[in-house]
């Protein structure tokens, strides 16, 4: 139970259960002077509360997706600065611009220490992939930085089309009827086509900012594209292995979690568009 004197003002009882809830769950404790968290609390000057419950967040990417991310934060009691890297036109209204690249961890580095971030909250798939979470939590002096985000590993369920396809294989996960190729199998690849029914679901093992998906309903069609993307290098990196899959129709949603490895909090489902053409 909270001190009267704190009790008796709804503000500052407010703060008071949000201090006492950062103390209880944060990995770092910068007050450890006190055997329990109310007598932590009660020792806590004004400033001292101020600085445990409110934080500075950097948010990583440019998206609509960040730009929801930063008007939320924005909006929340518990944030005092928020920066967002590189952000867009739209996300400066609620945030402060920073000209530096999600995947520029080295740059990340100093701007997190320079102005005292506490929290990293990680948009887009990229820096994910790239490690961005592993380079925080690697380094001692960001070891007490929050990130919003799975690790490398983690990621690559995003970052490979074939190692989610095989990690749902492994654990009897529904999924649709798939073969990988590469360069030098391209045409297996195209005789795999030739027993698959129209349409033909070609798929970029990488990520391929979304555009790594090709839909075919005729089979030669569909083989010319499967030696584009794979020998032409038609989208970089992310086509130098090819996922070709079975044809699902229904409507698509993601399904959002987020998770310490140990609890989880399951948010709204989500369906993405894509523009025609």
């Amino acid at each position: 139970i909270p001190p009267k004197t704190l009790q008796a003002d709804s503000a500052k009882y407010s703060r008071y259960t949000l201090a006492s809830t950062v103390l209880t769950n944060t990995k770092c404790n910068p007050y450890p002077f006190a055997k329990s968290t109310n007598q932590q609390i009660s020792k806590l000057t004004n400033r001292q509360i101020d600085k445990l419950i409110e934080m500075n967040i950097l948010i990583l990417g440019s998206g609509g997706r960040e730009h929801a991310f930063a008007v939320k934060l924005h909006s929340s009691p518990l944030c005092d600065q928020l920066y967002i890297s590189p952000g867009n036109g739209g996300t400066h209204h609620v945030a402060t611009n920073v000209a530096i690249s999600p995947t520029d961890f080295p740059a990340l580095k100093a701007f997190v220490l320079e102005k005292e971030v506490t929290m990293v909250v990680v948009g887009p798939e990229d820096p994910l992939v790239k490690g961005v979470y592993d380079f925080f939590v690697s380094d001692k002096d960001l070891a007490h930085v929050q990130v919003i985000g799975p690790s490398q590993h983690g990621a690559t369920l995003e970052g490979s089309k074939e190692f989610a396809k095989e990690f749902m294989v492994r654990h009897n996960i529904p999924t649709a009827k798939y073969a990988s190729f590469t360069k030098e199998t391209v045409e297996e690849g195209c005789a795999f086509l030739s027993t698959m029914k129209a349409p033909y679901v070609l798929k970029a093992d990488g990520l391929a900012a979304g555009k790594g998906v090709v839909i075919l309903e005729d089979l030669h069609e569909a083989q010319a594209e499967l030696r584009r993307m794979l020998i032409d290098a038609k989208f970089g990196q992310a086509s130098t292995k090819v996922v070709i899959e079975e044809f699902l129709k229904g409507i698509e949603l993601s399904c959002f979690v987020l998770t310490d490895g140990i609890d989880y909090k399951i948010l709204p489902t989500a369906k993405d568009y894509k523009r025609i053409g």
